[in-house]
């Protein structure tokens, strides 16, 4: 018995002693990145990291990023990437430890990468352990995961701001919960920096040849200008980042009856306002056009969003609303009495989009417009293979929707649903050529760059420790590698 305890006890040491021994060396590992951008939130934290990227790569600075999700990526410096390998296809945070150990054999000057974590303890850990990132960006405050956060919005803000560095720098686009982002930066010490939407101008805007929103770009731009990038600068490099294979999309078909149809794939934004958000914006810029048709697709695991997708039936004022899926009624019950009469219940589970597509496009009239949202597992997915063996519609458009259609260019079809995607490999990897311009880098004479200003009026932007001569933040050489208290 008492050698038992004897290898139980030398068993424990050893472990004891490893774990030391990884903690240290993962510690050298971030002490080569003298800064690490971690960003997070609820919508749009990859685009925003890709972002992020693209704005420092095209300041000269030698950036490594990483996006998570279903198409977890490693980004190289010269923006090529791969995929982010995972055994048995399972993400978790310990992830995190290899990727900032590969990051670190570029030598690079920043860091930028997407939180992973959705309990609010992992998110706190993640950031105090795995990244300690110099300036963290919290992007926005939705309606989703309100089972590990919630249950309300306020506790949800609460809980994305464990990813705020102490000592550090936040970058936000949150509005309406910032005084509660503040007080979280407050107990940090942490400075908190909005980042104003309506800063972005549309000419700016449609520089991009996929779709993004102002809120992602303000973003983006208040990080470079952190670092001393100038705007135009970190816009060109914006331009020229590779979008994420989840970003929004529209894809023009030609239906076997001869009608044309336009798609757009909102299934990403899968809460009620982001999915708003969405279909406004793709309406605004006559991506897609009325007559407008609405998909849902229900899940038995997300009841609770199905009858969400259901409530903003109203709001979308669409012509027909078919609901796929399983349990249908879910949605169905949810939308207002008098919009019911516009649903059309194509659910049921584990039905093939054979039987159920003929029907949605026999409803539709040519020239219209379908949106898919809800969940995309599933009858979603079966919808998306569905239409993409449609051929694609080469007509060209006639005069009144030339005048909106041409607003965008329309990005080519990438499946952002495979783990590794064979779509996105073959004409998304092949394509990028991108390589990363050499910047000078020239001492500042002319201060801290500017912020604009949070929502309440008062003045965010202070001086920060800025190195003139590289052009990054300072990183602690102590143990606990905290960065200056911006002065």
């Amino acid at each position: 018995m008492l050698y038992l305890y004897f290898v139980l006890l030398a068993s424990s040491a050893l472990l004891l002693v490893a774990g030391i021994m990884e903690q240290r060396r993962h510690y050298a590992a971030l002490h080569t990145i003298p800064t690490r951008v971690l960003v997070n939130g609820i919508r749009g934290k990859s685009s925003i990291t890709r972002l992020c990227a693209g704005a420092l790569r095209g300041g000269g600075l030698v950036t490594v990023a990483k996006t998570t999700g279903t198409a977890a990526r490693f980004i190289h410096p010269d923006a090529t990437e791969e995929p982010v390998y995972r055994k048995f296809g399972i993400a978790n945070v310990v992830e995190q430890i290899g990727i900032v150990r590969r990051a670190a054999t570029y030598r690079p000057h920043a860091l930028v990468i997407e939180c992973m974590a959705v309990m609010p303890a992992l998110q706190e850990v993640n950031q105090s352990k795995l990244i300690r990132s110099t300036i963290g960006v919290l992007c926005n405050v939705r309606e989703d995961h309100l089972a590990e956060m919630g249950p309300t919005l306020d506790d949800v803000a609460r809980s994305l701001c464990r990813s705020m560095p102490e000592n550090g720098i936040c970058v936000t686009a949150e509005r309406e919960r910032f005084h509660i982002l503040q007080e979280e930066a407050d107990a940090r010490n942490c400075q908190l920096v909005y980042a104003d939407p309506d800063s972005v101008s549309d000419a700016e805007l449609r520089g991009f040849s996929w779709f993004t929103f102002k809120e992602n770009v303000a973003i983006a731009l208040a990080v470079a200008d952190l670092l001393g990038i100038e705007r135009q600068v970190a816009l060109q490099g914006m331009y020229d980042a590779p979008p994420d294979p989840g970003v929004l999309s529209v894809e023009r078909y030609a239906t076997p009856e001869g009608k044309r149809l336009a798609f757009a794939n909102v299934f990403a934004a899968n809460d009620p306002e982001s999915t708003l958000m969405n279909v406004n914006q793709l309406l605004d810029l006559g991506a897609i056009n009325r007559p407008l048709n609405v998909v849902i697709n229900c899940r038995p695991d997300r009841v609770e969003r199905n009858g969400q997708m259901g409530e903003i039936i109203p709001d979308l004022k669409p012509d027909n609303v078919f609901v796929i899926g399983h349990p249908a009624k879910s949605a169905i019950d949810a939308i207002p009495d008098a919009w019911r009469a516009r649903a059309i219940d194509l659910g049921g589970e584990r039905r093939p989009a054979e039987e159920f597509m003929p029907a949605v496009l026999a409803a539709m009239p040519d020239g219209s417009s379908l949106v898919a949202i809800g969940n995309i597992h599933g009858q979603g997915e079966e919808l998306l293979e569905f239409l993409a063996e449609l051929p694609a519609d080469d007509s060209p458009a006639t005069k009144d929707e030339d005048t909106t259609a041409n607003h965008v260019a329309q990005p080519p079809r990438i499946d952002p649903y495979a783990p590794y995607p064979h779509v996105y490999e073959d004409r998304y990897m092949a394509s990028q050529t991108l390589r990363m311009r050499v910047v000078q880098e020239v001492a500042r004479t002319d201060g801290a760059p500017r912020h604009a200003a949070p929502p309440t009026g008062q003045q965010g932007a202070e001086q920060t420790g800025y190195d003139a001569s590289f052009g990054w933040f300072h990183a602690s050489a102590h143990e606990d590698d905290q960065p200056p208290t911006p002065s």
